[in-house]
């Protein structure tokens, strides 16, 4: 069996083949359009077809519109770099990361948006694919919709916390506030 190829891999040129499903042609060489395995088809007509076909197996992808459930690894003033770990429901085989941009936290009021007050390092966020990524699957998120944002957050005393606004978290054991960019959590999106 074919290694699985990951997307947006260089094949071969269009001189050795014509492309066929799950790749695209620029500049003269046929790509890969999705991650999958690589099939060559004898034509008698000349040229082998390829083409690039998802096993069943293979890796379920972030798509556009797509829901995830995120971790937050770092944070500063712009934006926040995100683990993708789940798309809908399903677990993630392999990691993709994402950006949270700060224009994209929330819908209203983004010049005032600061994203350690939206987001800390750990949280759990769900968030809606924004636009695929680049070479690095750098995906870009946004949480501007009541029901995105933090799911899960421990406070510095490690104890999971209560939403109390739409904004605000609270911890259960020493009753800190702290900011975060709240979601409004439908519950066929909790993961525990």
């Amino acid at each position: 069996p074919l290694s699985p190829r990951p997307s947006g891999e260089r094949l071969c040129s269009v001189e050795e083949a014509t492309a066929g499903s799950g790749t695209y042609i620029r500049h003269g060489f046929i790509f890969s359009s999705l991650a999958g395995c690589l099939e060559k088809r004898s034509e008698d007509s000349g040229l082998p077809i390829v083409s690039v076909v998802r096993d069943t197996e293979s890796q379920l992808l972030p798509d556009v519109g797509a829901v995830v459930t995120c971790k937050v690894c770092s944070i500063n003033s712009r934006f926040a770099k995100v683990h993708i770990l789940y798309v809908g429901a399903t677990p993630l085989k392999s990691t993709f990361r994402g950006t949270i941009r700060r224009e994209d936290i929330r819908a209203t009021e983004k010049d005032k948006v600061e994203v350690y007050k939206s987001f800390r390092p750990g949280d759990i966020v769900l968030a809606k694919v924004i636009s695929l990524g680049d070479a690095q699957s750098n995906y870009l998120l946004s949480t501007a919709e009541n029901e995105l944002g933090v799911v899960v957050a421990r406070s510095e005393a490690g104890v999971q916390m209560v939403p109390i606004s739409w904004c605000e978290m609270q911890c259960p054991r020493t009753h800190t506030k702290d900011f975060r960019k709240v979601a409004r959590v439908q519950p066929q999106f909790l993961q525990t």
